[in-house]
């Protein structure tokens, strides 16, 4: 017998205990993320209990809305996300256009936007990071309400007033809206687009539910000035500003909600290469925020946000790792000529996944009313490889923290491309 196979041979007892050590986790927290599926019913529940009784929010008292727009080489879309902002049926806001030092024509097209409106300012700055130019329009605002967007947004005419209307009482320090992928024109972008009603439709519904929402997306997020003023701007020493900021609403006790009827269309990441650097720099920013805040993870008494805090770290962190060694565990013990639980075992669970992925999307496109992208379920058998593609990253992600690698804003190189409706034909979707 060859060596390599007398050296397989006696890693196989190893390896299929390594499975069962594996496995185990693995299978348990995959089956409590099912309990997003009645969370977020009950959302929709007290959305409709809401409506009903005729519940005042944020929008009856009709506050200044600041909508502040950080920009790094956004020639390419700046222009988009202005015009829809423009469109806007709720008049009482203003613009603050931060550009952090491009170096193509950005701040000479938020000039051009400009002059004509005197409802848009345009500040420039150096070269110094996304939280510096969100720091910077922050401090020029007057609004009582800051809106925070990404220079690729496109805006429904309705975001503004949805987003107000997130704020139902005293207690919320923070909404989020729903990103949606504005290019379709890939095949990658439309298996985003077809699994983000999972990852933001029923997730954020089934967070706000529980009042562990943990962040509120750089795409699309507000607060008012007062809660600001009380736990302090952005971090200009981390790549997931977005994220600490919302972490440290929950620490000084103010509820985090999602505004599933506040769109703005967003470009995600067209090619391999890029959704690398996206989720790369995601994954540092989760793990930049937990060392930050590493004595709320797991704290009893900050309430039901620190208990979530572990659970996330588990999924979020320690889970995709355990994936990918679950996967290398499988591979060797093909390699040696075992299949623990048998091909059709394999097999069903392989399916059982897929379809499990298939209900869970149903659902979210169900609470969004988003059935046209049922056009992109096609892409569902791309999700095994999309999650092992995810693992690595939070592994490499891990890896540069480590070593103390340099963290950038790395954002997206834009293409421009829309796939839906003009801003003037983006109208509001019932949810």
């Amino acid at each position: 017998m060859p060596w390599y196979e007398n050296l397989l041979a006696g890693l196989m007892p190893g390896a299929q205990l390594l499975l069962v050590v594996l496995g185990i986790p693995v299978l348990v927290f995959g089956l409590l993320k099912l309990l997003v599926l009645p969370l977020a019913l009950w959302f929709q529940v007290q959305v409709t209990r809401r409506r009903r009784t005729g519940q005042g929010t944020l929008l009856n008292e009709w506050p200044t809305v600041s909508i502040i727009v950080p920009a790094y080489n956004e020639a390419t879309v700046i222009e988009n996300c202005v015009r829809s902002i423009q469109l806007t049926t709720y008049d009482r806001y203003e613009v603050v256009l931060v550009d952090d030092g491009s170096t193509d024509n950005t701040l000479e097209l938020m000039h051009e936007l400009a002059a004509g409106d005197p409802r848009i300012t345009v500040l420039t700055q150096e070269n110094a990071g996304k939280g510096a130019a969100l720091n910077r329009g922050l401090n020029y605002s007057t609004g009582e309400v800051l809106m925070f967007v990404d220079a690729d947004g496109i805006f429904s005419r309705s975001t503004v007033k949805r987003m107000l209307q997130g704020f139902t009482d005293r207690r919320v320090g923070a909404v989020c809206g729903d990103d949606r992928p504005v290019n379709l024109n890939r095949v990658q972008t439309r298996m985003l687009a077809f699994i983000s009603h999972v990852g933001t439709g029923l997730v954020r519904r089934a967070l706000t539910v529980i009042g562990c929402l943990p962040i509120v997306s750089g795409n699309i997020g507000a607060f008012p000035r007062s809660v600001l003023a009380d736990v302090g701007p952005f971090r200009e020493d981390t790549v997931g500003e977005d994220l600490e900021l919302t972490w440290r609403v929950h620490r000084a006790g103010y509820n985090v909600v999602f505004a599933p009827k506040a769109l703005v269309y967003a470009e995600s990441p067209s090619t391999v290469h890029a959704l690398w650097r996206q989720r790369v720099r995601w994954a540092r920013g989760l793990l930049q925020t937990m060392r930050v805040h590493k004595d709320m993870i797991g704290n009893l008494r900050r309430g039901r946000f620190g208990a979530y805090l572990l659970f996330n770290t588990v999924t979020m962190v320690a889970l995709p790792v355990l994936q990918l060694a679950l996967l290398l565990d499988l591979l060797l013990l093909v390699a040696g000529g075992r299949s623990p639980l048998g091909a059709d075992a394999w097999a069903v669970l392989g399916w059982l996944g897929l379809v499990v992925t298939a209900v869970l999307t149903l659902f979210g496109l169900s609470l969004n009313r988003a059935w046209p992208d049922l056009r992109h379920a096609w892409t569902l058998p791309l999700v095994p490889f999309y999650s092992v593609f995810t693992g690595l990253t939070m592994a490499a992600a891990l890896l540069q923290e480590t070593r103390g690698k340099q963290a950038h804003w790395n954002k997206l190189k834009r293409t421009g491309v829309v796939s839906v409706p003009t801003a003037a034909a983006v109208t509001e979707v019932r949810v």
